[in-house]
């Protein structure tokens, strides 16, 4: 048994999710990233003396969404604390939170892992939050931007059920997909509108008490996540196996070096001194608000997979690829319009549209053919305009050019020949010229019909209908026993 063999991984996973509202938590401030510093900010959001806060009431609509698409209970009542703590971007010396009184908790969602198997994680709570601002380090100073600090966060807390870097990482996945298909955060990592805390500890199997848990902070891709976690799991259990005990910390991942490294000491949850804030109410969602929120749902994932099997007849990895983001299910479904041919359009989607944008890098957002052109071209293979053979090639010059299909096809002339009026003399004349060929067919090589469908497909480029010339060539080596 390896050294990590003696060992069981227990994984929690904190995310702070931005919500699309307009304006910020507390203040009328615009949401809004990319702006000039500090341009997005006044009194409230900045923390000057005498400045009160209100709650935007939508940022509570897209909270409650995003609890609901976590399968969480909402609480009909629930408090705002104030968190307490010293650093150059929060302003006000603490930070907007909730802590005993949460407005969601006890939700769950399931992860697909690479196994096929479904797991089931725990989601402990969902709280609101405003963020704080962003610091800059520059040389040997540092640099504040304000605009983010009040931006309205939902904090989704996990139960410890993760056990190994690719479920978190899965469990990432789905809360993000979960968020975007709620329309409550666009899930950018890289702006920092979807962050991630994990907390790892290491334990012997079988042991009932977690060991001492160390916190990875702000990991903006599910990679990274991954691999900070594989290589924390490894440093903990170098320490222990070495005699050494695991200190409780907040770390940080260096992706340059594939290594966490040391930020400070963590603090416990007392030492933030939370208390109900005393510039807010009482947090009230009564059951007609929730209702009506409820009713506002856009479909999830899950139903949507569901439509998609009984609808297009797709299978269930069918329907979980093409459902793992919003924008790749309704551009589907617009292929699936414009051609006609649900499984056709499914295949086209996932092997040739979504290898190439794998293969470069790019989102099906930024697919240089729409959904509408790639109907039509998969269309045409339907109604046997063009071959398959064909329609791959149309489609590598769709890709590069942004064409339509039609104006390729007509500018190549690579329309499919299928009338028999027009492939019979072809066939006639393939003959005429192997009659030796023709002899061995009608003496029982009955293989020899590829050599002659063949040779069809040379003089026509490729351009007949397989179908209709196998029929014709048939046909007229039949004629020829005459």
């Amino acid at each position: 048994m390896s050294v990590q063999d003696k060992y069981e991984t227990v994984i929690g996973l904190e995310v702070h999710a931005q919500l699309l509202t307009e304006t910020k938590m507390f203040c009328s401030c615009r949401n809004h990233f990319g702006s000039e510093p500090n341009t997005l900010i006044c009194p409230v959001c900045t923390g000057q003396p005498g400045s009160l806060p209100v709650v935007n009431r939508r940022a509570i609509e897209l909270g409650v969404r995003a609890a609901l698409a976590l399968n969480c209970q909402i609480n009909e009542r629930s408090v705002f604390a104030r968190k307490n703590y010293f650093y150059p971007d929060l302003p006000k010396g603490y930070q907007i939170s909730q802590y005993e009184a949460p407005f969601s908790q006890h939700g769950h969602l399931f992860v697909t892992l690479k196994s096929g198997d479904v797991r089931k994680i725990g989601v402990t709570r969902a709280h609101f939050e405003e963020d704080a601002g962003k610091s800059s380090h520059v040389g040997t100073g540092s640099l504040v931007n304000l605009n983010r600090a009040g931006v309205p966060l939902v904090e989704i807390v996990s139960e410890p059920d993760m056990r190994n870097s690719h479920e978190a990482g899965q469990y990432l996945r789905t809360v993000r997909s979960l968020l975007r298909y709620a329309e409550v955060c666009d899930g950018n990592m890289e702006e920092g509108s979807f962050r991630c805390d994990a907390n790892i500890s290491v334990r012997l199997k079988g042991a009932k008490e977690f060991g001492t848990k160390v916190e990875l902070k702000n990991i903006n891709s599910f990679r990274y996540v991954e691999r900070a976690i594989d290589f924390e799991i490894e440093r903990q259990i170098q320490l222990i196996e070495k005699g050494e005990k695991i200190t409780q910390q907040t770390r940080s991942w260096d992706p340059a070096k594939n290594v966490t490294e040391l930020m400070r000491e963590k603090e416990n949850a007392h030492d933030y001194r939370y208390f109900p804030d005393p510039d807010l109410a009482v947090l009230v969602i009564d059951e007609p608000w929730r209702k009506s929120i409820e009713s506002s749902m856009p479909e999830l994932p899950r139903a949507i997979r569901e439509r998609f099997k009984e609808t297009f007849g797709l299978s269930d990895y069918d329907a979980g690829v093409l459902t793992a983001e919003k924008e790749l299910a309704k551009f589907y479904e617009s292929v699936v319009k414009g051609s006609a041919n649900a499984k056709m359009s499914a295949n086209w989607v996932m092997n040739e549209l979504l290898g190439k944008l794998n293969a470069n890098g790019q989102s099906i957002e930024q697919s240089p053919i729409s959904a509408d052109d790639l109907g039509a071209l998969v269309a045409k293979v339907v109604s046997n305009e063009i071959s398959g053979k064909m329609a791959k090639m149309v489609f590598e010059e769709m890709f590069d050019s942004g064409k339509s299909a039609a104006s390729i096809i007509q500018q190549k002339g690579l329309s499919q020949i299928s009338d028999t009026d027009s492939l019979e003399p072809i066939v006639k004349a393939v003959v005429q010229k192997n009659p030796t060929q023709v002899a061995d067919y009608l003496g029982g090589k009955d293989k020899l019909l590829g050599f002659f469908v063949g040779q069809v497909m040379k003089e026509t480029k490729g351009q007949a209908n397989p179908a209709t010339l196998n029929e014709i060539v048939k046909k007229v080596l039949e004629g020829e026993r005459k």
